[in-house]
């Protein structure tokens, strides 16, 4: 193991794995991975599509589709091996930023149904631009919503 950090609880049993999921052969070893970095909860490891060099894939070590059904435990611990990865990169890779995302749903452009976090290097002049261009929001509108959303 590359990390030391305790977990809140015990790791789900190995039965908690996906046979048919990609991520949950990596993580169990069936299927080949560049891992850079794991501790009791989780496996990080190079894209295999890498959008700069260095992006990441962190992955729990038990299987949930999203973030949105992800136990409050793997969460955690994907949060803290984000920052670790993201730190190294930094470190090894003289990144001078990174961008970390999750996405929940083919909507959203998932597509491997394992809950996972990029963390992509960021490097001057890597060519990368936003996918989505901003739009001014109607501040009536955003109240409205914000209202709509509290509580």
């Amino acid at each position: 193991m590359f990390a030391s950090e305790a977990a809140a609880s015990p790791p789900p049993p190995e039965s908690a794995a996906r046979s048919d999921c990609v991520f949950c052969g990596i993580v169990a070893g069936r299927l080949p991975a560049q891992r850079i970095d794991e501790d009791e909860r989780t496996v990080a490891f190079l894209d295999i599509n890498p959008w700069t060099r260095g992006h990441t894939l962190v992955v729990p070590r038990a299987h949930s589709e999203s973030i949105l059904d992800a136990p409050d435990d793997d969460l955690a611990a994907v949060a803290l091996a984000t920052r670790r990865v993201a730190e190294r990169l930094r470190r090894k890779l003289g990144c001078a930023g990174v961008n970390v995302f999750s996405a929940a749903g083919s909507v959203a452009w998932q597509t491997v149904f394992h809950f996972h976090v990029h963390v992509i290097p960021r490097y001057r002049d890597d060519g990368l631009e936003p996918p989505i261009t901003p739009r001014p929001a109607d501040a009536e509108q955003l109240a409205a919503l914000a209202e709509q959303l509290r509580g």
